[in-house]
């Protein structure tokens, strides 16, 4: 009886060992593994930031590469830019010296009409009255005193306006005009009107024949623009390199 107790216990003995060998192995395989799980989740996140971390560089560098593009783009865009107001400067400057821009500007008004003296018997009628001629000696008479622009009865008065003669009327850009007419000049008021008024000058020729003048200085005159036609049929303009 006494032998078989001690049996019972030993085999309890033993299994009780066997049983407490077998949680601390489970126990160390649960720490293990744990342990691990958490170095592969370390490995994992320290790739993870450092694909993050060569990414960033990289969008830094392309930022960078951008920004030198944007500065290059914006370094053009100001050449262009600045050939641009030059080339419409030089365009507004060209259209102004050839009489197709309107504008002001102080300067001189000088009517001209025909004269009312009575004619003597046998005088020439044509002495008395306003020719071509006179006009085109005004009009020249301005220019040489610096005139910037002038018009008569608003026919603006450019390089190839014609100013002549067709039976009792004049013709100025192919438009017929009678008298009154009324020359505008911008320029240097006492400039233009010293000019016309110098001794022996246009002004006075006219005033023998009694032909009426009068001149008057402005402040702000409107200046028509040239609205005609213009062509060149014949004339062609040289490209650089061609000349002989």
């Amino acid at each position: 009886m006494k032998n078989t107790f001690q049996a019972h216990f030993l085999i309890a003995a033993v299994c009780f060992i066997l049983g407490m060998m077998l949680v601390a192995q489970f126990r160390s395989v649960q720490i293990n593994g744990g342990a691990m799980t958490s170095l592969q989740r370390v490995q994992e996140l320290t790739s993870e930031l450092k694909n993050v971390i060569d990414e960033r560089e990289m969008l830094k560098k392309e930022v960078t590469e951008l920004r030198g593009r944007l500065a290059e783009y914006e370094n053009s865009a100001s050449k262009v830019s600045s050939l641009t107001d030059a080339m419409k400067k030089e365009l507004e400057k060209a259209r102004m010296t050839a009489g197709l821009l309107e504008g002001t500007g102080p300067g001189v008004v000088i009517t001209l009409d025909d004269s009312n003296v009575p004619r003597q018997p046998g005088e020439d009628p044509n002495l008395f009255l306003i020719h071509d001629e006179d006009l085109l000696k005004v009009v020249n008479e301005l220019f040489a005193a610096g005139a910037e622009a002038v018009s008569i009865n608003g026919q603006r008065i450019i390089a190839n306006s014609e100013i002549r003669c067709v039976g009792p009327t004049i013709i100025v850009n192919s438009v017929r005009l009678a008298p009154p007419f009324i020359v505008q000049a911008i320029g240097d008021p006492d400039t233009l009107e010293s000019s016309l008024k110098m001794r022996g000058g246009v002004i006075e020729s006219l005033q023998v024949f009694g032909i009426q003048v009068n001149i008057k200085k402005q402040d702000n005159i409107d200046m028509p623009a040239y609205n005609g036609p213009v062509q060149f049929k014949y004339f062609k303009p040289v490209k650089a390199g061609e000349k002989q």
